[in-house]
């Protein structure tokens, strides 16, 4: 791609730092204890992504950190706002001149359980491009409609590579201990269990997070775009197989909350970032909770990448008549929020559409990825399973193309969905205000069954 004609300009927005979280986070914490949860915002590190403008299509593209800080430093790409250093600082440099969003607070209050959701808190900036001045009005608007990171989708041929070089090692799989510091960071763990997801186009890996540390404080982090890779500084996450879940994660994270997870690249090698839990990287989920797909076409279910970059990232693709486990992570061992318990969320797309295309950042447009039309919670605790499902609002509208029940042995209540935009419990139709239903179990386990 050609950058001589282009600039970049930057746009900021104010980082959500609460229990009410972004792309309906918080729903199922309200749904699972019936407590109301404020949004508190505030100030906080900025993640960028580049963009620029193509100038015979007028629509913006995303090019990789590493092509736009090329691009910069050489010249052929320059700012069309203020400079911001930090987009292009390295992982140990201090940020000088990064825009503070603004900001407001209200209060949150401590909640009435301990079971907590797991909580959107990416702090997000948008680096934009336009070829001239009379242009910087579409970018603001594209700037504003994009306001959280956005990871491509691509075919990476180094990833392919990558997850076939390590039998070596004299790993046995996924209940095999990292070898701390001897694999360079070049290379996917599979290995070791963790599964690639070459269609992201980073390397196998679900996200990379590329800190700058001030202080030891992690005051920003940049998230990776197509085409990037783990190399030094960075964070890299990934995904496990259905029924386990990610075992790393640093005890440093995000100096306003954002989650970060994965391994950690330095020097070129990888090393563990967390060995409370075991220097596996992956480990199973209290287990009891599957989805049944009873339809004639598969369904993408898509897990964020928590803690990471929240993205849905982690695919399961539901297989028209297959059974499959859905991980549910126990609160009291899993990854604690600013100390508070967290729980799983899922993205359930329409009927038809493929985890390459709807396991990664979607589009407004097409009503998949995190404009899927539904979100299941699922999560453990004090010896009760929780699950529930409710539509993805206030980000879409959007009804899902099929129903959806929950079934199985002892569940507090009904819980369904009609395929048309209602839900039900065990009294009948529920208030719309409500937008979905929540169940629990203490013994057996359950069903997530979908069917026309």
């Amino acid at each position: 791609m050609k950058f001589n004609s282009v600039a970049l300009s930057l746009a900021s927005a104010g980082s959500l730092v609460a229990a009410h979280g972004h792309h309906g986070h918080a729903h199922f914490h309200k749904r699972a204890v019936e407590t109301e949860v404020e949004t508190a915002v505030a100030t906080g590190p900025v993640a960028y992504q580049f963009v620029v403008m193509n100038e015979q299509t007028g629509e913006p593209e995303k090019i990789s950190l590493a092509a736009a800080c090329e691009g910069l430093a050489d010249h052929e790409l320059e700012w069309l706002g203020d400079a911001v250093s930090a987009a292009c600082a390295t992982s140990t440099s201090v940020s000088t001149s990064t825009p503070t969003p603004t900001s407001t607070s209200t209060s949150t209050p401590t909640p009435t359980s301990t079971y907590t959701p797991e909580v959107l808190v990416q702090t997000s900036a948008v680096i934009s491009s336009s070829s001239s001045t009379s242009s910087s009005s579409s970018t603001s608007s594209f700037s504003s409609s994009t306001s959280s990171i956005v990871i491509s989708s691509s075919s990476s041929s180094s990833a392919v590579a990558a997850t076939t070089s390590s039998a070596s090692s004299g790993a046995t799989g996924i209940t095999a201990d990292f070898p701390d510091g001897e694999i360079d960071c070049s290379e996917f763990p599979s290995a070791y269990g963790a599964v690639a997801l070459d269609y992201l186009g980073i390397g196998g890996w679900s996200g990379i997070q590329y800190l700058t540390l001030v202080d030891e404080i992690i005051s920003d982090i940049v998230t990776a775009v197509s085409g990037d890779s783990c190399t030094s500084g960075a964070v890299c996450s990934y995904a496990c197989p259905a029924g386990y879940q990610k075992n790393q994660w640093p005890s440093t994270q995000g100096s306003t909350g954002q989650s970060i997870g994965g391994l950690k690249c330095t020097n070129g090698k990888l090393y563990l970032t967390n060995t409370e839990l075991g220097k596996t990287l992956c480990i199973e989920g209290t287990g009891g909770v599957q989805v049944r797909n009873e339809l004639g076409e598969d369904v993408a279910i898509c897990r964020t990448d928590y803690p990471g970059t929240e993205s849905e990232t982690i695919p399961l693709a539901a297989t028209s008549g297959g059974t499959h486990d859905l991980t549910c992570p126990n609160s009291a061992t899993y990854f604690k929020w600013e100390g508070k318990s967290t729980s799983a969320q899922y993205y359930v797309n329409n009927k038809g559409v493929s985890t390459e295309d709807g396991c990664q950042w979607g589009s407004s447009s097409e009503n998949m990825g995190n404009w899927a039309p539904m979100n299941f919670g699922v999560g453990y605790t004090d010896g009760t399973t929780y699950l529930s499902m409710f539509k993805n609002e206030p980000t879409t509208d959007a009804d899902l193309n099929f129903k959806v029940k929950i079934v199985g042995d002892n569940l507090s209540d009904e819980c369904r969905y009609d395929g048309a935009g209602n839900f039900y419990n065990s009294d009948g139709l529920i208030d719309s205000s409500t937008n979905g239903c929540t169940v629990g179990f203490s013994s057996g386990s359950a069903y997530y069954v979908l069917y026309e």
